[in-house]
Protein backbone atom coordinates (compact mmCIF):
# COMPACT_ATOMS: atom_id res chain seq x y z
CA UNK A 1 0.00 0.00 0.00
CA UNK A 2 1.00 3.51 -0.50
CA UNK A 3 2.98 5.27 2.17
CA UNK A 4 1.32 7.83 4.05
CA UNK A 5 1.68 11.48 3.65
CA UNK A 6 0.39 14.38 5.62
CA UNK A 7 1.08 15.46 9.10
CA UNK A 8 0.04 11.92 10.56
CA UNK A 9 2.16 9.99 8.75
CA UNK A 10 3.67 7.63 11.32
CA UNK A 11 0.87 7.77 13.67
CA UNK A 12 -0.70 4.22 13.40
CA UNK A 13 -4.68 3.74 14.65
CA UNK A 14 -6.55 0.51 15.76
CA UNK A 15 -10.38 0.76 14.85
CA UNK A 16 -12.88 -1.73 16.35
CA UNK A 17 -15.83 0.36 14.84
CA UNK A 18 -18.90 0.08 13.11
CA UNK A 19 -21.56 2.26 11.38
CA UNK A 20 -20.54 5.70 11.65
CA UNK A 21 -19.02 7.62 13.91
CA UNK A 22 -15.66 5.74 14.67
CA UNK A 23 -15.05 4.97 11.42
CA UNK A 24 -15.72 8.93 10.31
CA UNK A 25 -13.27 9.70 13.28
CA UNK A 26 -10.80 7.37 12.09
CA UNK A 27 -11.44 8.91 8.06
CA UNK A 28 -10.44 11.94 8.98
CA UNK A 29 -7.01 10.64 10.91
CA UNK A 30 -6.58 8.56 7.71
CA UNK A 31 -6.78 11.24 4.97
CA UNK A 32 -4.24 13.60 7.35
CA UNK A 33 -1.80 10.46 7.01
CA UNK A 34 -2.55 8.29 9.79
CA UNK A 35 -1.73 4.37 9.32
CA UNK A 36 -5.93 3.35 10.55
CA UNK A 37 -6.06 -0.83 10.63
CA UNK A 38 -9.68 -1.23 10.58
CA UNK A 39 -11.01 -4.40 12.44
CA UNK A 40 -14.25 -6.10 10.70
CA UNK A 41 -16.15 -9.61 11.35
CA UNK A 42 -15.43 -12.23 8.87
CA UNK A 43 -18.13 -12.28 6.39
CA UNK A 44 -20.06 -8.96 5.71
CA UNK A 45 -18.09 -6.78 7.37
CA UNK A 46 -19.02 -3.28 8.36
CA UNK A 47 -23.08 -2.97 7.93
CA UNK A 48 -22.50 0.71 6.26
CA UNK A 49 -20.70 -1.95 3.37
CA UNK A 50 -24.44 -2.68 2.65
CA UNK A 51 -25.74 1.52 2.91
CA UNK A 52 -26.66 3.83 0.35
CA UNK A 53 -26.64 3.38 -3.54
CA UNK A 54 -25.66 1.06 -4.91
CA UNK A 55 -22.44 0.38 -8.05
CA UNK A 56 -21.53 -2.83 -9.51
CA UNK A 57 -23.10 -4.33 -6.48
CA UNK A 58 -21.71 -2.41 -3.75
CA UNK A 59 -22.30 0.69 -1.64
CA UNK A 60 -20.64 3.62 -3.07
CA UNK A 61 -20.43 5.37 0.45
CA UNK A 62 -18.17 2.80 1.32
CA UNK A 63 -15.40 4.01 -1.27
CA UNK A 64 -15.09 7.07 0.66
CA UNK A 65 -16.19 5.86 4.23
CA UNK A 66 -12.97 3.57 4.38
CA UNK A 67 -10.83 5.06 2.42
CA UNK A 68 -7.09 5.09 3.55
CA UNK A 69 -7.87 2.25 5.76
CA UNK A 70 -6.17 -1.15 5.80
CA UNK A 71 -9.12 -3.42 6.19
CA UNK A 72 -8.57 -6.43 8.15
CA UNK A 73 -10.84 -8.96 9.54
CA UNK A 74 -10.85 -10.40 13.12
CA UNK A 75 -13.81 -12.15 15.13
CA UNK A 76 -13.55 -10.74 18.61
CA UNK A 77 -15.68 -13.65 20.11
CA UNK A 78 -12.69 -15.97 19.88
CA UNK A 79 -9.94 -15.67 22.21
CA UNK A 80 -7.41 -16.13 19.51
CA UNK A 81 -8.44 -12.89 17.81
CA UNK A 82 -8.82 -10.77 20.82
CA UNK A 83 -5.00 -11.86 21.33
CA UNK A 84 -4.32 -10.78 17.91
CA UNK A 85 -5.71 -7.32 18.34
CA UNK A 86 -4.34 -6.98 21.92
CA UNK A 87 -0.80 -7.96 19.89
CA UNK A 88 -1.71 -5.05 17.10
CA UNK A 89 -2.38 -2.43 20.00
CA UNK A 90 0.95 -2.99 21.13
CA UNK A 91 2.51 -1.92 17.86
CA UNK A 92 -0.27 1.11 17.57
CA UNK A 93 -0.78 5.03 19.29
CA UNK A 94 -4.77 5.24 19.38
CA UNK A 95 -7.82 3.04 19.51
CA UNK A 96 -11.07 4.05 18.29
CA UNK A 97 -13.98 2.26 19.27
CA UNK A 98 -17.86 3.25 19.56
CA UNK A 99 -19.37 -0.47 20.74
CA UNK A 100 -21.72 0.64 23.86
CA UNK A 101 -20.10 0.97 27.26
CA UNK A 102 -19.03 -2.42 28.65
CA UNK A 103 -18.91 -4.46 25.31
CA UNK A 104 -15.16 -4.36 24.68
CA UNK A 105 -14.69 -5.40 28.30
CA UNK A 106 -17.07 -8.40 27.83
CA UNK A 107 -15.36 -9.83 24.92
CA UNK A 108 -11.95 -8.93 27.12
CA UNK A 109 -10.41 -6.28 25.73
CA UNK A 110 -10.67 -4.15 28.74
CA UNK A 111 -8.76 -0.84 29.38
CA UNK A 112 -6.64 -2.93 31.84
CA UNK A 113 -5.84 -5.19 29.14
CA UNK A 114 -4.76 -2.55 26.08
CA UNK A 115 -3.05 -0.49 28.71
CA UNK A 116 -1.24 -4.03 29.65
CA UNK A 117 -0.47 -4.30 25.68
CA UNK A 118 0.40 -0.47 24.95
CA UNK A 119 0.67 1.43 28.63
CA UNK A 120 0.76 5.06 26.20
CA UNK A 121 -2.29 4.23 24.44
CA UNK A 122 -4.50 6.83 23.42
CA UNK A 123 -8.10 5.15 24.36
CA UNK A 124 -11.30 7.09 22.06
CA UNK A 125 -14.46 5.67 23.16
CA UNK A 126 -17.44 7.05 20.98
CA UNK A 127 -21.06 6.02 22.23
CA UNK A 128 -24.57 7.37 22.46
CA UNK A 129 -24.68 8.82 26.09
CA UNK A 130 -21.45 8.36 27.18
CA UNK A 131 -19.04 5.79 29.25
CA UNK A 132 -21.09 6.90 32.81
CA UNK A 133 -24.45 8.16 33.81
CA UNK A 134 -28.25 6.60 34.47
CA UNK A 135 -28.43 6.10 30.40
CA UNK A 136 -25.06 5.25 29.43
CA UNK A 137 -26.53 1.42 28.48
CA UNK A 138 -29.72 2.69 26.35
CA UNK A 139 -29.73 1.99 22.36
CA UNK A 140 -28.42 5.19 20.31
CA UNK A 141 -28.19 5.98 16.67
CA UNK A 142 -27.32 9.35 15.50
CA UNK A 143 -30.80 10.26 15.05
CA UNK A 144 -30.90 9.96 18.98
CA UNK A 145 -28.01 12.12 19.66
CA UNK A 146 -29.58 14.81 17.44
CA UNK A 147 -33.21 14.47 19.18
CA UNK A 148 -31.62 14.52 22.77
CA UNK A 149 -28.96 17.05 22.11
CA UNK A 150 -31.98 19.47 20.72
CA UNK A 151 -30.97 19.61 17.28
CA UNK A 152 -34.07 17.98 16.24
CA UNK A 153 -36.52 20.25 17.67
CA UNK A 154 -34.92 22.99 15.80
CA UNK A 155 -34.39 21.70 12.47
CA UNK A 156 -38.08 22.00 11.80
CA UNK A 157 -40.75 24.95 10.36
CA UNK A 158 -41.89 27.68 12.92
CA UNK A 159 -44.28 25.85 15.27
CA UNK A 160 -48.19 25.59 13.99
CA UNK A 161 -47.06 26.12 10.58
CA UNK A 162 -46.89 22.36 9.40
CA UNK A 163 -48.13 18.80 11.45
CA UNK A 164 -44.80 17.20 9.73
CA UNK A 165 -42.80 15.45 12.05
CA UNK A 166 -39.01 17.65 12.73
CA UNK A 167 -36.80 17.62 9.91
CA UNK A 168 -33.83 15.70 9.89
CA UNK A 169 -30.75 17.28 8.71
CA UNK A 170 -30.09 14.78 5.64
CA UNK A 171 -27.14 13.56 6.73
CA UNK A 172 -25.84 11.03 9.89
CA UNK A 173 -25.03 14.54 11.52
CA UNK A 174 -24.83 13.09 14.90
CA UNK A 175 -22.46 10.43 14.17
CA UNK A 176 -20.37 12.61 11.74
CA UNK A 177 -20.32 15.79 14.88
CA UNK A 178 -19.07 13.05 17.56
CA UNK A 179 -16.42 11.64 15.11
CA UNK A 180 -14.87 14.96 14.87
CA UNK A 181 -14.68 15.79 18.00
CA UNK A 182 -13.13 12.66 18.57
CA UNK A 183 -10.40 13.35 16.24
CA UNK A 184 -9.70 16.36 17.91
CA UNK A 185 -9.89 14.51 21.47
CA UNK A 186 -7.22 12.22 20.26
CA UNK A 187 -4.96 15.29 19.21
CA UNK A 188 -5.29 16.86 22.31
CA UNK A 189 -4.26 13.68 24.29
CA UNK A 190 -1.39 12.91 22.11
CA UNK A 191 0.14 16.38 22.45
CA UNK A 192 -0.33 16.07 26.12
CA UNK A 193 1.51 12.96 25.53
CA UNK A 194 4.54 13.36 23.09
CA UNK A 195 4.76 17.43 23.13
CA UNK A 196 8.11 18.07 22.84
CA UNK A 197 9.60 19.25 26.02
CA UNK A 198 6.23 19.05 27.75
CA UNK A 199 4.67 15.35 26.92
CA UNK A 200 4.27 13.03 30.12
CA UNK A 201 4.43 9.99 27.84
CA UNK A 202 1.02 8.62 29.74
CA UNK A 203 -1.95 7.00 27.58
CA UNK A 204 -5.46 8.47 28.04
CA UNK A 205 -8.78 7.50 27.36
CA UNK A 206 -11.54 9.91 25.99
CA UNK A 207 -15.43 9.64 26.27
CA UNK A 208 -17.38 11.27 23.57
CA UNK A 209 -21.19 11.28 23.46
CA UNK A 210 -23.38 11.54 20.73
CA UNK A 211 -26.00 13.31 22.75
CA UNK A 212 -23.20 15.67 23.74
CA UNK A 213 -21.74 16.38 20.99
CA UNK A 214 -24.75 17.80 19.45
CA UNK A 215 -25.80 19.52 22.72
CA UNK A 216 -22.21 21.48 22.34
CA UNK A 217 -23.21 23.39 18.87
CA UNK A 218 -26.75 24.78 20.38
CA UNK A 219 -25.01 28.62 20.49
CA UNK A 220 -26.79 30.47 23.10
CA UNK A 221 -30.17 28.60 24.07
CA UNK A 222 -28.92 26.99 26.83
CA UNK A 223 -28.01 30.40 28.69
CA UNK A 224 -30.91 32.12 27.05
CA UNK A 225 -33.02 29.47 28.96
CA UNK A 226 -30.99 29.46 32.12
CA UNK A 227 -31.01 33.21 32.59
CA UNK A 228 -34.45 33.93 30.30
CA UNK A 229 -36.27 31.09 30.93
CA UNK A 230 -37.07 30.96 26.81
CA UNK A 231 -37.02 28.13 24.95
CA UNK A 232 -35.37 28.63 21.48
CA UNK A 233 -37.70 27.22 18.72
CA UNK A 234 -37.67 26.33 15.04
CA UNK A 235 -37.64 29.02 12.36
CA UNK A 236 -37.95 26.70 9.24
CA UNK A 237 -35.15 29.12 6.97
CA UNK A 238 -34.75 31.89 9.11
CA UNK A 239 -32.52 32.41 11.82
CA UNK A 240 -33.74 33.57 15.10
CA UNK A 241 -31.16 36.06 16.05
CA UNK A 242 -30.58 38.20 12.86
CA UNK A 243 -32.46 38.83 9.84
CA UNK A 244 -32.96 39.26 6.77
CA UNK A 245 -31.44 35.55 6.55
CA UNK A 246 -33.32 32.75 4.43
CA UNK A 247 -34.23 30.99 1.32
CA UNK A 248 -36.60 33.11 -1.06
CA UNK A 249 -37.92 31.38 -4.11
CA UNK A 250 -36.61 32.60 -7.74
CA UNK A 251 -39.21 32.39 -10.37
CA UNK A 252 -37.38 28.93 -12.05
CA UNK A 253 -38.34 27.60 -8.64
CA UNK A 254 -34.78 27.38 -7.09
CA UNK A 255 -34.30 28.45 -3.83
CA UNK A 256 -31.72 31.16 -3.03
CA UNK A 257 -30.27 31.93 0.16
CA UNK A 258 -29.60 35.52 1.29
CA UNK A 259 -27.82 36.90 4.04
CA UNK A 260 -27.89 40.29 4.34
CA UNK A 261 -28.03 40.68 8.30
CA UNK A 262 -26.28 43.57 8.95
CA UNK A 263 -27.26 47.32 8.56
CA UNK A 264 -24.60 48.10 5.25
CA UNK A 265 -25.70 44.46 3.56
CA UNK A 266 -29.83 45.04 4.49
CA UNK A 267 -29.29 48.57 2.66
CA UNK A 268 -27.40 47.15 0.01
CA UNK A 269 -29.88 44.75 -0.57
CA UNK A 270 -32.95 47.07 -0.40
CA UNK A 271 -31.32 49.69 -2.45
CA UNK A 272 -30.82 46.33 -5.23
CA UNK A 273 -34.60 45.74 -5.06
CA UNK A 274 -35.11 49.01 -5.82
CA UNK A 275 -37.00 49.70 -2.82
CA UNK A 276 -34.21 52.43 -0.44
CA UNK A 277 -36.91 53.11 1.72
CA UNK A 278 -36.90 50.07 3.60
CA UNK A 279 -33.78 50.83 5.19
CA UNK A 280 -35.66 53.58 6.51
CA UNK A 281 -38.75 51.66 7.91
CA UNK A 282 -39.22 51.45 11.81
CA UNK A 283 -40.20 48.00 11.30
CA UNK A 284 -36.38 47.39 9.91
CA UNK A 285 -34.54 50.05 11.50
CA UNK A 286 -31.50 47.67 13.66
CA UNK A 287 -31.56 44.14 13.65
CA UNK A 288 -33.24 43.55 16.75
CA UNK A 289 -36.51 45.69 14.89
CA UNK A 290 -35.74 43.49 11.54
CA UNK A 291 -35.85 39.91 13.66
CA UNK A 292 -38.83 41.42 15.28
CA UNK A 293 -40.31 42.05 12.07
CA UNK A 294 -38.96 39.27 9.92
CA UNK A 295 -42.37 37.78 8.42
CA UNK A 296 -42.81 41.30 6.82
CA UNK A 297 -39.47 41.87 5.55
CA UNK A 298 -39.33 38.22 4.05
CA UNK A 299 -42.36 38.64 2.41
CA UNK A 300 -40.99 42.07 0.56
CA UNK A 301 -37.61 40.36 -0.17
CA UNK A 302 -39.65 37.20 -1.56
CA UNK A 303 -41.92 39.18 -3.97
CA UNK A 304 -38.74 40.50 -5.58
CA UNK A 305 -36.57 37.35 -5.54
CA UNK A 306 -39.86 35.67 -7.38
CA UNK A 307 -39.83 37.90 -9.95
CA UNK A 308 -36.05 37.45 -11.19
CA UNK A 309 -34.25 34.06 -12.50
CA UNK A 310 -31.77 32.44 -10.00
CA UNK A 311 -28.94 32.65 -12.22
CA UNK A 312 -29.95 36.48 -12.64
CA UNK A 313 -30.42 36.60 -8.83
CA UNK A 314 -27.38 35.75 -7.86
CA UNK A 315 -25.62 37.49 -10.15
CA UNK A 316 -27.29 40.52 -9.11
CA UNK A 317 -26.50 39.79 -5.38
CA UNK A 318 -22.73 38.87 -6.00
CA UNK A 319 -22.52 42.23 -7.74
CA UNK A 320 -23.87 44.15 -4.99
CA UNK A 321 -21.77 42.18 -2.29
CA UNK A 322 -24.32 40.68 -0.87
CA UNK A 323 -23.93 37.12 0.72
CA UNK A 324 -25.81 34.82 -1.62
CA UNK A 325 -25.96 31.55 -3.04
CA UNK A 326 -28.65 29.08 -4.31
CA UNK A 327 -29.35 26.28 -2.04
CA UNK A 328 -26.93 23.40 -3.95
CA UNK A 329 -27.70 19.88 -5.02
CA UNK A 330 -24.57 17.53 -4.87
CA UNK A 331 -24.94 18.26 -8.59
CA UNK A 332 -24.23 21.93 -8.14
CA UNK A 333 -21.37 20.93 -5.48
CA UNK A 334 -19.54 18.17 -7.96
CA UNK A 335 -19.84 21.13 -10.68
CA UNK A 336 -18.66 23.83 -8.72
CA UNK A 337 -15.25 25.70 -9.37
CA UNK A 338 -13.89 26.74 -6.25
CA UNK A 339 -14.23 23.15 -4.71
CA UNK A 340 -12.71 22.13 -7.91
CA UNK A 341 -9.96 24.61 -7.74
CA UNK A 342 -9.36 23.16 -4.16
CA UNK A 343 -9.63 20.00 -4.44
CA UNK A 344 -12.79 19.04 -2.63
CA UNK A 345 -13.70 17.62 -5.54
CA UNK A 346 -11.63 14.72 -7.07
CA UNK A 347 -11.67 12.12 -8.98
CA UNK A 348 -10.17 8.18 -7.49
CA UNK A 349 -9.66 5.29 -8.75
CA UNK A 350 -11.58 2.90 -6.95
CA UNK A 351 -9.96 -0.89 -7.56
CA UNK A 352 -13.37 -2.05 -7.58
CA UNK A 353 -15.76 0.25 -8.70
CA UNK A 354 -13.61 2.35 -11.00
CA UNK A 355 -13.22 5.77 -11.54
CA UNK A 356 -15.61 7.67 -8.35
CA UNK A 357 -15.74 11.37 -6.96
CA UNK A 358 -14.84 11.55 -3.47
CA UNK A 359 -15.04 15.11 -1.61
CA UNK A 360 -11.66 16.45 -0.88
CA UNK A 361 -9.24 16.19 3.16
CA UNK A 362 -10.27 18.50 5.30
CA UNK A 363 -8.58 20.34 7.01
CA UNK A 364 -6.57 21.67 4.20
CA UNK A 365 -2.68 21.74 5.58
CA UNK A 366 -1.47 23.39 2.12
CA UNK A 367 2.37 22.75 3.07
CA UNK A 368 1.86 18.65 3.99
CA UNK A 369 -2.27 17.92 2.94
CA UNK A 370 -2.31 14.58 2.73
CA UNK A 371 -3.75 12.07 0.24
CA UNK A 372 -6.41 9.72 -0.66
CA UNK A 373 -4.33 7.02 -0.92
CA UNK A 374 -6.85 4.06 -1.97
CA UNK A 375 -10.49 3.75 -1.76
CA UNK A 376 -12.07 1.56 0.65
CA UNK A 377 -11.13 -2.02 0.00
CA UNK A 378 -13.00 -5.20 -0.23
CA UNK A 379 -13.87 -7.35 3.65
CA UNK A 380 -10.43 -8.48 5.09
CA UNK A 381 -8.27 -6.77 1.84
CA UNK A 382 -5.26 -6.14 4.16
CA UNK A 383 -5.19 -9.15 7.12
CA UNK A 384 -3.07 -10.83 5.21
CA UNK A 385 -0.50 -7.94 4.91
CA UNK A 386 -1.06 -6.55 8.21
CA UNK A 387 -0.74 -9.86 10.35
CA UNK A 388 2.55 -10.84 8.51
CA UNK A 389 3.75 -7.20 8.16
CA UNK A 390 3.30 -6.12 11.80
CA UNK A 391 3.27 -9.36 13.91
CA UNK A 392 5.60 -11.95 12.01
CA UNK A 393 2.97 -14.44 11.09
CA UNK A 394 3.43 -16.94 8.41
CA UNK A 395 1.42 -17.68 5.10
CA UNK A 396 0.90 -21.00 7.12
CA UNK A 397 -0.14 -19.72 10.29
CA UNK A 398 -2.64 -16.99 8.72
CA UNK A 399 -3.96 -19.52 6.57
CA UNK A 400 -4.98 -21.47 9.64
CA UNK A 401 -6.65 -18.26 10.98
CA UNK A 402 -8.86 -18.29 8.21
CA UNK A 403 -9.51 -21.87 8.53
CA UNK A 404 -10.70 -21.73 12.16
CA UNK A 405 -12.71 -18.97 11.48
CA UNK A 406 -10.62 -16.54 13.50
CA UNK A 407 -9.96 -14.17 10.39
Amino acid sequence: MAEGTGPLAGLRVIELGHFVAAPFCTRLLGDLGADVIKVEPPGAGDPVRQWGARVKGQSAWWSVHARNKRCITLDLKKPRAREIVLRLVARCDVLVENFRPGQLDRLGLSEEALRAARPDLVIARISGYGQDGPQRDRAAFGVIGEAVGGLRHLTNHPPGTTELPPVRVGISIGDSVAGIYAAFGIMAALWKRDAAGRGDGRGRGLDVALTESIFSLLEGALPEYGALGTVRQPTGGGIATAAPTNAYRSRDGIWVLIAANSDPLFRKLATLMGQPELAEDPRFLGNQARVANSAALDEAIGAWAARLEAAELERLLEAADVPATRAYTIADCAADPQFRHRGMVRQVEDAALGPMLHPGIVPLLPDDPGAVRWAGPPVGAHTGEVLAGLLGLSAAEIAALHQEGIC
